[in-house]
């Protein structure tokens, strides 16, 4: 009998924010890759994620990089917002520095969430206990001996260690021994003393370690002291970040001394341009290693020498309210910094200690706690067995450990061992590598790393599974059948499409085409989708495991929710290559789900139907796709017999029901389309994503009808806020509210309110698309609130083409009208309808303007160009409501 393999064992030591990011990274990687893995992490806190950093509960404690720069992800920055703004936190920006206790518990969940999308093929194991020494085990292996007695085998191990704790050297002996000096101040109870009385307080050590103590400590009647050599204290973040900058040139390969002299240039080039050097330090970020590595060693000294202290104050910066809290006291002199170094300390009678610094000045305290920071190299009893051992030897100026791409150098300068680490003790090789920016890129690099050998490489001859149309799938059958539902139900214009892609992610989390599906429809259609977390999973996974057209249309998606393909270029020359992706032909050609490309007017649309019409032969959703376009032409008959063949092959298709509710709407058979729509809602299309869309198209019929009680019944029940929300709520409840009382059908109050309620107001009054903002201008019309009516104007005027051309002389006619000014609005709108069509969406929709314009005529007092809008209007198709109109209108 063959035995099965047992699962590789990785075994991470430490399980604050590195260990815990490592976990993350491998969950995911080893669970997109189908890799069976054993997890063991080792730590003796109670919760992982935290650490030291991070298991602060006091909320004046807080990070000191912008929640923007603090996501566990390095392809997706705002990870850490969307989590704060889903846990209570609605109004956080990334420009927000949150408590460092809420990053802690962020960093544990997000880990949660990790081991339970990995379960099935990540198997992790917490020991709460301390790793204490290493040794070289049997087969290869490596063994860890706990505090608990446990010897732990692990094929790989990783040392997320942190930085090592510092020793105190610095300390005179009659100091250190002292009961009232405090040489972890971050240990469980150390500042429970301190903290209940008010004797003054020496914090040795200025940097971000004593600012958080000067917050906790500080409080009237006692005085802090903050003693270091150079006396210099971080600097605060600026209140409104600068404009970016890029890096001076000529920085690689240069000595320290030009490399000094070039840097000084660039920050004084920053003030000129921003009034402020912090846009020059930051452009250097990203270059910091290589520089670090092009210096000799010599140079590298030098720099801890002479710049060390200068650097960390400006590149390690505390948070502005961090700040102003470190200002005031200082100002009211509760804080008093001094530059020094203690040469001696007498421990007097009265509890104090009396300390002299090497310039025979002397400072008096009740309390003395080191905040020097970190040592140099890790220095507990693990570390200190592999230093032993020879399986790892002290980095460049004794700065951490030697390292190469994050794996341990041995006494000979080999990686030969798979032990790994990151953050901290890779000093000596990166110089800056203990923020979460570095240490995120680290953890997936590691991740990356380690699990590349036990991936097995994929057998090209094994078939894949298909999609509905024939098109091969990256996964494996069951998965590619929950994908086949989803897309089945996407082209039904079905709810439940949504379900089905995230089934199909559950089952393969590596599977590229259903994470880039779930950004589409949060992006488009407005499904409880994580779209950047989806996104950023979707193009990792196309690069591990996807062929070209699936790579493919993950650019397609990356580029529309980004934003970056305006002409639709990348879309249709994707389409050009794959014409049978449903998918992304949907996404493509604007019907009712997507916004597709561009407006149904331009000539991209029918040729591009016309072309994919081969991938389909004659397949129900190629012929409803067809069908609504041809009632955009104007050719209902053609249009109804082809949305009627696709309702026989398939009764659900809301993309032919749609184009059959056009044609009966823009043919004038209301009483038909009525009948014939509402018991399609009442059967077929009670599973339909945009119900509330088709309700609104029977309403139209019942408004041209002229039954003014069967539009309330229908509104009430069906078009509501509460039962419609968001973007639908504006474009079908709001337009349809207005469109009733300009034809005096909704008699008494009207609640357009409740529907601007429901949706954001920066969605009203900075939408993203004309045809949004002309849907925001009739509701904001309804309410009367011209306030709102000129900040969206401003708006438009600042923003694309066609709302600065068309959205701002349609508020400012919109505004007359309020106003009453009715020859103004009149003359304005009827300027505006020529041109209405490049705001997208149906001729149907687009004709609340016509309606507020004949509205306008009528107002003015120009019936003679009212009747003529009427007679033109009963000729495209005959409506009692407009004849009603039309009769009540002065004799000629």
């Amino acid at each position: 009998m063959i035995q099965a393999r047992a699962p590789h064992t990785v075994a991470v030591v430490g399980a604050g924010a590195a260990g815990a990011m490592t976990a993350i990274q491998l969950c995911e990687t080893a669970a997109r890759r189908r890799t069976p893995l054993d997890l063991v992490l080792v730590d003796p806190a109670p919760e992982a994620g935290r650490g030291t950093a991070y298991s602060t509960p006091d909320p004046r404690h807080r990070l000191n990089v912008p929640a923007g720069g603090m996501s566990c992800y390095p392809d997706d920055p705002g990870h850490l917002t969307r989590w704060l703004c889903r846990h209570g936190e609605s109004g956080i920006t990334a420009a927000d520095f949150v408590p460092r206790y809420r990053f802690g518990a962020y960093v544990a969940d997000t880990l949660g969430q990790a081991i339970v999308r990995a379960h099935g093929v990540v198997r992790v194991r917490r020991v709460r206990t301390r790793a204490q020494a290493w040794a070289d085990g049997a087969d290869g292996r490596m063994e860890l001996r706990l505090a608990d007695g446990e010897l732990l085998a692990a094929d790989s191990v990783v040392l997320a260690t942190g930085p090592a704790a510092g020793n105190g050297g610095w300390a005179p002996p009659g100091l250190r021994e002292w009961s009232r000096f405090i040489a972890s101040p971050w240990a469980p109870g150390a500042l429970e003393a301190p903290l209940g009385d008010t004797a003054d307080v020496l914090l040795v050590g200025t940097g971000l370690t004593a600012v958080d103590l000067v917050l906790s400590l500080d409080r009237p009647g006692r005085a802090l002291h903050a003693l270091s050599r150079g006396g210099l204290v971080p600097q605060p973040h600026a209140l409104t970040p600068a404009g970016a900058m890029a890096p001076p040139e000529g920085l690689r390969g240069a000595s320290l001394e030009r490399m000094r002299r070039s840097v000084y240039r660039h920050v004084g080039r920053a003030v000129r341009l921003h009034g402020d050097w912090r846009p020059a330090l930051d452009s250097l970020r990203p270059l910091t290693a290589e520089l670090w590595q092009g210096l000799t060693p010599h140079e590298r000294a030098e720099f801890l020498e002479r710049d060390g202290a200068l650097w960390n104050t400006h590149r390690h910066r505390m948070s502005p309210p961090t700040g102003e809290a470190l200002a005031r006291a200082r100002a009211a002199r509760r804080l008093r910094v001094h530059a020094g170094r203690i040469a001696a300390a007498h421990p007097g009678a009265d509890g104090t200690v009396t300390v002299t610094l090497a310039d025979g000045r002397e400072l008096r305290a009740g309390w003395v706690i080191d905040c020097t920071g970190p040592g140099p190299r890790p220095d507990d009893s693990l570390w200190r067995s592999l230093l032993d051992a020879g399986a790892a030897v002290s980095g460049p100026l004794g700065l951490g450990v030697a390292t190469r791409d994050g794996r341990l150098l041995d006494a000979e300068g080999r990686a030969g061992r798979p032990l790994f680490t990151l953050g901290a003790p890779r000093r000596g090789e990166l110089w800056e590598t203990t923020a979460v920016p570095e240490i995120r890129t680290q953890a997936a690099e590691l991740a990356r790393d380690l699990l590349a050998p036990l991936t097995p490489a994929p057998r090209p001859s094994r078939r894949r599974p298909l999609d509905g149309h024939g098109l091969p799938l990256s996964t494996h059958a069951e998965a590619a059948a929950a994908h086949r539902a989803g897309l089945d139900r996407v082209l039904k214009v079905r709810s439940g499409a949504e379900d089905a892609f995230r089934r199909a992610v559950t089952l393969d989390p590596g599977f590229a085409l259903g994470h880039a599906a779930l950004a589409l429809l949060g992006h488009e259609c407005g499904a409880d989708v994580d779209v950047p977390r989806a996104l950023a999973d979707a193009q990792r996974c196309a690069q591990e495991r996807a062929d070209d057209r699936e790579r493919s249309f993950v650019d397609v998606v990356t580029h529309r929710v980004h934003g970056t393909d305006t002409d639709g270029s990348v879309l249709l020359r994707h389409l050009d290559g794959h014409p049978g992706d449903a998918l992304a032909l949907a996404a493509a050609v604007p019907t009712i789900a997507f916004s597709g490309v561009a407006d149904l007017d331009d000539d991209y649309a029918l040729p591009l139907v016309e072309r994919a019409s081969p991938a389909y032969d004659g397949h129900w959703f190629h012929t409803s796709l067809l069908a609504f376009l041809r009632q955009g032409q104007g050719r209902y008959h053609e249009a109804g017999e082809l949305a009627h063949r696709a309702l026989a092959a398939e009764p659900a298709s809301g993309h032919a029901v749609h184009a059959l509710a056009h044609v009966h709407y823009e043919s004038g058979a209301h009483e038909a389309g009525r009948d014939w729509l509402d018991r399609w809602v009442s059967g077929q299309g009670r599973g339909a994503v945009h119900r509330a869309h088709f309700s609104w198209h029977i309403a139209l019929h019942e408004l041209a009808l002229d039954d003014p009680a069967a539009v309330r019944r229908r509104w009430f029940a069906q078009l509501a806020p509460g039962r419609v929300q968001g973007v639908r709520a504006l474009v079908d409840s709001g337009s349809l509210l207005w469109r009733a009382r300009l034809s005096d059908s909704w008699p008494g109050e009207m609640p357009a309110e409740d529907v601007l309620d429901c949706v954001a107001r920066e969605v009203v009054e900075r939408p993203a698309t004309a045809f949004t903002a002309l849907h925001a201008a009739v509701a904001l019309t309804a309410v009367g609130d011209v306030a709102a009516l000129r900040r969206l104007r401003d708006h438009a005027a600042g923003a694309d083409t066609v709302q600065r051309e068309v959205i701002v002389p349609l508020c400012e006619a919109f505004t007359a009208l309020v106003e009453e000014r009715f020859q103004e609005a009149a003359r304005g709108l009827d300027a505006v309808l020529p041109v209405l069509r490049r705001v997208g969406g149906s001729a149907a929709q687009r004709e609340v303007v016509e309606e507020t314009l004949l509205y306008a005529l009528v107002a003015a007092g120009r019936c003679e160009a009212a009747r003529r809008l009427l007679d033109s209007r009963l000729e495209r198709k005959p409506a009692p409501r407009d004849r009603r109109l039309m009769a009540a209108l002065p004799g000629r």
